[in-house]
């Protein structure tokens, strides 16, 4: 018998759920400003990608590509970020954000430029459904 998924606390704390991928938990991060995907592998214990069998690699790559193409349509963004990090939070994870030359911490990378900005309840719900629908029709069609 498998243990079943634990989900770190920190992500837990800062997100929501979208929807599960074939491989991975897909969370949305509770920070307004910007359209940011987290992508968990669901087995415990990753801490590292290399971790991950040669064929989870490939699935967390694929899903990685759907969220980043979802993100780009629903936002219209002008480019994503997929970073993997892990140094604050050790459960293996995935960031996909979606960037505009706009956005606060542009042409940087997000991490350690100002506060986050939680998101208004109303706001939340809508971005979740958006988000919802269309990465569940892409997952079932790939």
């Amino acid at each position: 018998m498998t243990d079943p998924f634990r989900l770190h606390p920190q992500l837990a704390a800062d997100t929501d759920l979208v929807t599960e991928g074939p491989l991975s938990r897909i969370l949305m991060m509770n920070d307004a400003r910007y359209p940011w995907l987290i992508l968990v592998p669901r087995r415990n214990d990753l801490i590292d990608y290399d971790d991950l069998t040669a064929d989870e690699r490939e699935m967390l790559g694929r899903e990685c590509a759907e969220t980043s193409k979802t993100l780009k349509r629903l936002f219209n963004a002008n480019k994503t970020n997929v970073a993997m990090l892990g140094n604050m939070v050790p459960q293996l994870h995935c960031h996909v954000v979606a960037r505009f030359p706009n956005d606060p911490a542009w042409p940087g990378p997000i991490w350690g430029v100002g506060q986050s900005l939680p998101f208004r309840e109303d706001d939340a719900r809508d971005r979740l459904s958006a988000l919802r629908a269309d990465l569940i029709s892409a997952f079932r069609h790939n």
